[in-house]
């Protein structure tokens, strides 16, 4: 995108302004970051409820005779495991390199029907590399729906008291699972902050009722700012920092979603993993209250150097926190060392996540 390309706007923008947002420049979109406090913000996701506008985010349709044989090949998570409509899957998108181009969620909608979610900074590129090597007309975007995702341990309660309707189908859902609802409602049980909650694909003329009535019903309205500090409170990857195609799943920490128990199922990139040893590994530091480490920090280990991907104050946690890249050999509980501002700071390395469902994992 280039810098003279105007700034897209999601159909709840105005309703962002309304309460005050701050707002930023977000993967070409202009999105709130925060409505005055990001930390209260994301309290309130590890305590109550928050409700975040997602709609940057990218929906496909994939559908039509083959469909299901095209994913197969083309994402390394098999959707031959999404055995009933309504299942949903984690999944990654390699290069013939094995390097990531997207992690995604993929969802089965029914016979031959699935939808995937795109990030908002790859969708073009992720759309065209799909067309590009699978039969014409199976991907068809959804620019008309809006996303909503409902967040926290009271989730399901302030969901089902904005919409009373939707009570039944919602405290049947597993985790990672959906349901088409009346009107083309898609309501799935996932998310991105570590918390129980929703994500609502609905009509972009029927977000702003659906927001207004999740506040109403005590949902806290929440930005970009506590959206990261949560994910990565949760160990949770944005990709163009922790992953890109330079880097195979294995190494962003996320190689459980690289399905091989079919060795008749030929993917792209599985050539390229089966050469490919990891050069390093994700994991997770904690530092004493101070300096906050920031991404392409360098860090000092036992066994060599690595880097930090994301970084943070932890909220909930109450001191910094980072994911890093480091050598293979590195393991939790060892000492590190971030490199803030020209002085070393000691680190502790641990597995990730930091927080679960609101509570510390040691």
């Amino acid at each position: 995108m280039s810098a003279d390309t105007p700034l897209r706007r999601t159909p709840l923008f105005d309703a962002h302004r309304a309460r005050g947002a701050r707002v930023t420049a977000f993967a070409g979109w202009e999105m709130p970051l925060d409505y005055g406090s990001q930390i209260a913000e994301h309290h309130a996701v590890r305590r109550d409820a928050g409700v975040f506008d997602v709609s940057h985010m990218c929906a496909v349709d994939v559908a039509g005779a083959g469909a299901r044989a095209a994913l197969r090949r083309l994402l390394a998570t098999d959707v031959a495991r999404l055995a009933a409509p309504g299942q949903a899957r984690y999944a990654c998108l390699l290069n013939a390199e094995g390097g990531m181009l997207d992690d995604l969620v993929v969802l089965r909608l029914g016979d031959e029907c699935y939808r995937l979610v795109l990030n908002a900074a790859t969708a073009e590129r992720d759309l065209a590399w799909l067309r590009a090597h699978a039969p014409e007309g199976l991907f068809a975007p959804r620019p008309e729906l809006a996303m909503l995702a409902v967040q926290g341990p009271r989730a399901r309660e302030t969901l089902c008291r904005a919409r009373p309707g939707w009570r039944a189908a919602t405290e049947a859902l597993a985790r990672f699972a959906a349901a088409e609802l009346a009107g083309g409602v898609l309501v799935s049980r996932t998310g991105y902050t570590g918390e129980d909650g929703f994500e609502i694909a609905l009509a972009a003329g029927e977000a702003r009722a659906l927001w207004q009535d999740l506040l109403g019903a005590g949902a806290v309205p929440c930005g970009l700012g506590a959206r990261d500090t949560l994910r990565l409170e949760a160990g949770m990857i944005l990709y163009g920092q922790d992953a890109d195609e330079s880097v195979t799943p294995f190494e962003a920490g996320i190689g459980w979603t690289v399905d091989l128990s079919d060795p008749a199922r030929e993917f792209v990139g599985r050539a390229a993993l089966a050469r490919r040893a990891p050069r390093f590994r994700l994991l997770g530091l904690k530092l004493a209250p101070g300096a906050v480490p920031r991404r392409g920090m360098k860090v000092r280990t036992a066994h060599g150097e690595g880097e930090v991907t994301s970084g943070s104050f932890s909220p909930t946690l109450g001191i910094p926190i980072a994911a890093a890249r480091l050598p293979l050999a590195a393991a939790p509980g060892e000492a590190a060392e971030v490199g803030i501002r020209g002085r070393p700071h000691p680190a502790r390395i641990v597995k990730l996540p930091f927080v679960r469902n609101g509570k510390e994992v040691e």
